[in-house]
């Protein structure tokens, strides 16, 4: 099992200010990763896509819970993409492969076929979706994330286009207590739709 001093335990939660950032590149808040991967129902060996990584949260949370696991991180920033290779030097995450190139386009030529498919937001969902959809196996499953009721009615009208089964949806209302001046309030964590569904046939 990989262990470092960062993040020394087993439990998915890395608290966001561990990960190195950039400006103006989306984090996928820590309550918000973890409804994630908990609807991403993942086994150890399973190969995951993780489309639109991001700053590589999921991917190193999902790295660090399942080591005998491979993770393709696909990012179509260059810069972003390295960040996402230096977020896993920093947590001593070696199963993450990261993947420069815009989806669904560079789908079409990775090597490694998923079980589980995360989708973090993205212009062309409807696109992804269905070139995904052609390499999901039987009982693989998808989870994507709506920021905006477009999005939401993309996937939605994807997933039953594609005949999708235990389809869930859930919308997170997460709070965390935050300092403002003298007083501290109660701040909305990332409020999203998340998706989920299954390959049955």
């Amino acid at each position: 099992m990989m262990t470092n001093k960062l993040w020394p335990y087993i439990t998915p939660g890395i608290p966001d200010e561990l990960f190195e950032r950039l400006p103006g590149i989306p984090l996928s808040k820590r309550e918000i990763r973890l409804l994630l991967i908990s609807q991403l129902r993942l086994r150890q060996s399973d190969v995951l896509w993780d489309i639109g990584a991001g700053t590589g949260t999921i991917a190193i949370e999902v790295g660090l819970l399942c080591p005998q696991g491979r993770i393709i991180a696909v990012e179509r920033d260059e810069e972003v993409a390295n960040l996402i290779r230096h977020n896993c030097q920093r947590f001593g995450v070696e199963n993450v492969e990261v993947i420069e190139g815009r989806a669904p386009e560079c789908l079409d030529h990775l090597k490694e076929i998923p079980q589980r498919v995360c989708i973090e937001g993205g212009r062309f969902v409807t696109e992804i979706l269905q070139t995904v959809w052609k390499y999901l196996p039987l009982h693989g499953r998808v989870v994507a994330t709506a920021g905006n009721l477009e999005s939401l009615y993309a996937v939605s009208q994807s997933f039953a286009t594609l005949q999708a089964r235990n389809v869930e949806v859930v919308q997170s209302a997460v709070n965390r207590l935050e300092t403002r001046g003298f007083s501290q309030t109660f701040a909305a964590v990332d409020p999203i739709f998340i998706l989920s569904g299954e390959k049955l046939d």
